[in-house]
């Protein structure tokens, strides 16, 4: 039998100030009833508690006293209980008052000059200290002694290296990091062995994660732990923030790479309001908003909506699309039971080179070949024989064990089905600058000169480079023998950054170059849709599942209202017989193998049985 969280469920999140205490429950449940959320994410404990708790190191939220319970976790609890609405507790364990931060130092964050992180009267601790390894464990005891909660979320569970402010304060140097440790921490990003103390620091949130979700079974299994890759819900946070390169494609891109990891586990995707946590009065855009949910739920996930106080105290305009997708979900919950991912193309996502990265995954999407996204760390720990073509974006080398589809690989992977001697490299703008493949295929980025084997086909050779000013001097182009792209069976390989081109210039000869070695197996969609249409597959309960995400609206650091598109022709797979287009609420023949798909607004989704 199916734990409650490993169905379909939609969640609103409160993240209540302590002067919230006061709250109408009632109020909000009725809030969240009609917004289409089946639980609520409740800030319970940790900086604050908002329950009459009676452990010395817990702080009461004095605004308790508003309520003639004194406490807003039990009221909360059993009104949403009568309704059939889960209450999931929000748990922050990162920061303590004064008072306990001079009776507990041990606890806290310690910088590399020995002074401790405060900020707003609070004091960060440190996940290697004793309130993270053994208080909290008292304070889940506490809550769930008293609270039949559906699950717990952990916030801000990290090593406190950035503040609020996003101020750096450097690797922690408390006692208990440096006996854990064993050898001599650094000081910063740029110090030596901050790349092994970046594993020593996953290792100890991985091991506190699985301790915390180890307990919260032992005490009470229908309570999930919702946080990072290896608990029972995968947290992601869908937000902006001012001053960063807004990339369209993060939530469904980092929703992908939690899903092709552990298909079957739930992912959370809990999109924020506000602009950012600086401007928490600011509500979201809601054509933003909106591409945080449908992103979302076209990948798998659950969606969540977080907002500051409640309801009644930030009506962000965002709220209004948030109920209507949320209420989507609601109502077509069979079609999102079980939704796992059905791509046949893998891209793998390394942990440098985004550029590249990127370059690739809008090259695809906008060829509509559907994929999914996999960090290049999770590697060896998926089944890859379900996926057709494998994309290697500038790895280095990689192991791909016993994997025998296709390959396309870039820039600087070295894979063994496609070995080849490395002579020199071209690693910096001034060192490609003017580098031109046959074809006038302008070099970006990198290009690695390589010596192929004598029966590998090759082609795609690179011009030796001339002046290019002033004009009366820009001759001289010879082909040289170097390679840019060489094919071994089913492996091809381009020694240079093509994915990064297509991601600064945008010229489609980059993105076609690519993507036509992808699609040789049939792996793209056939659709006379435009590429401004996204295509997502996926399989669930209800059969094969089609999103189609109209990408018309993308613009420069914000999402528009997207123009209407279509109608259109899309084929079905084989043995379709019928097709419901949801948005649409229409049945849509199959004739030939193809369906005619109606004026694609926001999006569609199509199921296919």
């Amino acid at each position: 039998m199916k734990l409650w969280w490993q169905e379909p469920f939609r969640m609103f999140q409160t993240n209540l100030r302590e002067i919230d205490a006061g709250l109408d429950v009632e109020a909000v449940l009725d809030y969240l009833e009609e917004f289409g959320a089946d639980t609520w994410l409740l800030s319970v404990g940790g900086i604050l508690s908002n329950y009459p708790t009676d452990l010395e190191f817990q702080t009461r939220n004095p605004y308790l006293s508003e309520r003639p319970s004194g406490d807003l976790v039990g009221d909360a609890v059993q009104a949403a209980a009568q309704r059939g609405i889960r209450v999931m507790g929000r748990m922050d364990f990162s920061k303590i008052d004064q008072r306990r931060a001079e009776a507990h130092p041990e606890w806290c964050f310690v910088g590399p000059g020995g002074e401790r992180q405060v900020y707003n009267g609070l004091t960060s601790v440190c996940p290697s200290g004793d309130y993270y390894q053994a208080r909290l464990f008292d304070v889940l005891d506490e809550v769930l002694d008293r609270y039949p909660l559906d699950g717990f979320f952990c916030n801000w569970m990290s090593f406190n290296e950035v503040d609020y402010s996003r101020v750096y304060h450097g690797v922690c140097h408390c006692v208990a990091c440096r006996q854990r440790y064993g050898g001599v921490l650094p000081t910063d990003r740029d110090s030596p062995g901050y790349a092994d103390w970046q594993v020593f620091a996953q290792g100890v949130l991985a091991d506190l994660t699985g301790r915390i979700r180890d307990h919260l079974a032992s005490r009470r299994p229908e309570a999930p732990l919702v946080l990072g890759d290896r608990a029972d819900i995968v947290f992601h946070e869908a937000n902006n923030a001012v001053g960063r390169r807004l990339w369209h494609h993060r939530t469904s891109e980092s929703v992908s790479a939690a899903k092709t990891y552990r298909p079957s586990v739930p992912v959370l995707t809990n999109s924020v309001g506000f602009v950012d946590m600086p401007y928490r009065l600011a509500g979201e855009d809601p054509q933003h908003f909106a591409q945080y949910l449908l992103q979302a739920i076209a990948r798998g996930a659950n969606p969540s909506t977080y907002i500051m106080g409640t309801p009644s105290t930030t009506p962000y305009a965002c709220l209004d699309v948030a109920a209507e997708l949320t209420r989507f979900h609601r109502d077509h919950a069979e079609v999102y039971r079980d939704l796992v991912p059905a791509a046949e193309t893998l891209l793998v996502r390394p942990g440098h080179s985004r550029a590249e990265f990127e370059g690739l995954y809008l090259a695809l999407l906008q060829r509509h070949v559907p994929f999914d996204v996999l960090p290049v760390e999770r590697l060896g720990e998926v089944d890859l024989s379900r996926y057709r073509v494998v994309v290697l974006p500038d790895l280095g080398p990689v192991e791909l064990g016993e994997y025998d589809g296709r390959i396309v690989a870039t820039g600087t992977t070295e894979v063994a089905r496609v070995a080849v001697r490395r002579l020199a490299s071209y690693a910096t703008e001034s060192t490609t600058r003017g580098l031109h493949l046959e074809g006038g295929v302008p070099v970006v980025g990198s290009f690695q000169v390589v010596a192929p084997d004598v029966a590998d086909e090759v082609g795609l050779f690179a011009y030796s480079r001339a002046p290019y000013g002033p004009p009366e001097k820009c001759h001289g182009h010879q082909v040289l023998p170097h390679p840019g792209m060489v094919r071994r069976g089913t492996a091809v390989l381009f020694p240079w950054t093509i994915g990064q081109a297509y991601r600064e210039v945008g010229l489609t000869v980059h993105r076609d170059l690519f993507v036509d070695q992808v699609a040789q197996l049939d792996s793209a969609i056939e659709t006379d849709l435009p590429e401004q249409v996204e295509v997502v597959v996926g399989r669930s309960a209800a059969g094969y599942v089609v999103h189609l995400l109209n990408r018309s609206g993308d613009m420069d650091q914000r999402f528009a209202p997207p123009v209407p598109i279509g109608p259109g022709r899309l084929r079905v797979p084989d043995g379709v017989r019928g097709v419901e287009a949801l948005s649409a609420g229409e049945r849509l023949p199959v004739e030939d193998g193809w369906v005619q798909v109606p004026e694609l607004g926001l999006f569609e989704v199509l199921v296919c049985a």
